[in-house]
């Protein structure tokens, strides 16, 4: 049996070198798509004109809609290419991943997204200053928005530079750099052009496109198994080095449990501080609407991570651990690998289409997120004191595209052959350690104060990045970010959820509780009326 799935490995490897001899029809099925989805983000945006248009696309788009989007944007390439790639290196453990995401955003719904819907306007900073004081409390719920932000899009770009430098056979360093560019290029361009309105129907596309095909390649994989997860499982046993231990946990946290609380701590807390993902819910006009999208998202969502677990254990068992690692874009290459194998070169074109679809999708979210926290946060409310115009503000937006875009290309370039998979959990880990505390304390407690709130996001924001610094991420071991010949590592988890998250909490309390100057109760209660009576997303007071 074992020689069996080394012969299945070898003509793989095989099938990846003659792709490379027919990239005429890969390119073209990245041409049509790019091209389509262009044109549906020059027709959505010929009625973009306000800062609504922009960053809310005008609130127009209806609960299912807005159901599709908000999967869109959280079905990330962390979520396909990066999870089954986990599930099919590291089985169990690597089936974390979906866990995590999966339980994380039933917190965000029950917690954070329509009471933050019902009080905010176009950003976390609105909700998070709307009973603060405005200038500490946008300047710093921005930069942890960026910080986050920048996390996100540097996994997303490794992620591209992966899938199409398998797709086109480009082993070299300097290729894959290209391929980031273009992705970088296509990103700024799609939010210029189609803002909010542009971005959303490029993420219900992508929604369908991806949901379809993760469903067609499950009964797929499962047909050719019997339909039996046991005669599945079997070959992955078979195919994987480390036997029946795949179907186990341990595999990849077995010696250090710790990391794996760290990680499942940033998964579960993290999503309910991703204000890309909080901002799909200023997109609809009513709190129904807005509880409509959830129910659409949590059954997409949910429906997907159960794909995952086929397709994971899919590649393990049909492609081989072995393979996918040595493949171009490395772990990350497991899901196209499966779509080659099960329909030879057009399925692994139109799937690695669909995935760079899901790239394109997010980062243009990304980017539309931080162009908002930065021209209606930082200009608006912090440098202008809310005397700038819509069109100005716009302008700036569209500027901070430009040059996020640009650093993002270049970090993108930095963190090529990472597991996207754990990128995104560092900026989940940045989330719910920057974030999530604040949030809940703007939302639930009416003795929080401007100065927790400020220690809160610098606090578990600092904490956070200073953690992943000195960690084995950076430094200190083979698959680090400086390679193993550099070391200045002492903290001992490749997450720092753990200690970050507690931090934020706690600093957040103590900032409150030493604070000398109580916060305005009417405005606390005024708030408390519009997060659970939908009274209208509207401009926060300003004092």
């Amino acid at each position: 049996m074992n020689e069996f799935f080394a012969s299945v490995g070898t003509v793989l490897a095989d099938t990846v070198t003659t792709v490379e001899n027919n990239p005429v029809l890969n390119i073209s099925i990245f041409v049509v798509f790019v091209g389509i989805t262009l044109f549906i983000v020059i027709r959505a945006s010929r009625n973009s004109r306000s800062a609504a248009d922009f960053y809310a696309g005008g609130r127009s788009f209806s609960g299912t809609q807005n159901g599709f989007a908000i999967s869109g944007d959280y079905l990330s390439a962390a979520s396909f290419l990066g999870i089954c790639g986990a599930i099919a290196i590291n089985g169990y453990d690597g089936f974390l991943y979906s866990i995590g995401f999966l339980v994380a955003w039933l917190v965000a719904l029950l917690l954070v997204a329509e009471l933050m819907r019902n009080t905010g306007k176009f950003t976390m900073a609105d909700v998070l200053s709307f009973r603060l004081k405005q200038r500490p409390v946008r300047t710093a719920a921005a930069i942890t928005t960026l910080a986050v932000t920048l996390f996100y899009l540097l996994a997303q770009m490794a992620g591209a530079g992966g899938l199409v430098s398998l797709l086109l056979g480009i082993n070299d360093a300097i290729g894959q750099s290209i391929v980031i560019a273009v992705v970088g290029v296509l990103m700024i361009v799609y939010v210029l052009v189609g803002g909010m309105k542009g971005t959303t129907w490029v993420q219900i596309i992508k929604a369908m496109l991806l949901i379809g095909a993760a469903f067609a390649m499950t009964i797929w994989v499962l047909a050719l198994n019997g339909f039996s997860l046991n005669a599945l499982f079997d070959r992955v046993v078979a195919a994987s080095a480390n036997g029946e231990a795949v179907l186990g946990p341990g595999l990849q946290y077995g010696t250090n449990p710790l990391d794996f609380v760290s990680l499942g701590m940033a998964l579960v807390l993290g999503t309910a501080g991703l204000p890309h993902v909080l901002m799909r819910f200023y997109t609809v006009p009513t709190a129904k609407e807005a509880r409509k999208s959830v129910v659409w998202a949590i059954w997409l969502i949910g429906a997907f991570y159960l794909f995952t677990l086929v397709l994971g254990y899919g590649a393990g068992a049909m492609v081989g651990p072995d393979v996918i690692a040595e493949a171009p874009g490395g772990v990350n290459s497991a899901a196209p690998l499966l779509a080659l194998e099960l329909g030879g070169p057009v399925l692994l074109g139109v799937v690695s289409a669909i995935a760079f679809a899901t790239i394109l999708a997010v980062v243009a979210g990304l980017a539309i997120t931080a162009a908002a926290s930065f021209a209606h946060d930082i200009y608006v409310n912090v440098i202008t004191r809310g005397e700038a115009s819509q069109h100005d503000e716009v302008r700036v937006g569209k500027i901070t595209v430009v040059v996020l875009g640009i650093v993002a290309i270049v970090g993108g370039i930095g963190v090529q052959g990472q597991n996207i998979a754990f990128l995104v959990a560092l900026a989940f880990a940045v989330a719910a350690s920057a974030n999530l505390p604040t949030i809940l304390y703007s939302l639930y407690w009416s003795g929080f104060t401007t100065r927790g709130a400020v220690w809160s996001m610098y606090g578990g924001l600092g904490s956070a990045l200073v953690l992943i610094t000195f960690s084995k991420v950076v430094s200190g071991a083979e698959t680090s970010l400086l390679g193993a010949g550099v070391d200045f590592a002492w903290f001992p988890l490749n997450n720092p959820g753990i200690v970050s998250i507690p931090l934020g909490f706690f600093l957040g309390w103590l900032g409150s509780v030493t604070s000398r100057q109580r916060e305005d109760v009417r405005l606390a209660a005024e708030m408390e009326v519009r997060a659970l009576t939908g009274h209208g997303a509207e401009p926060p007071v300003h004092h």
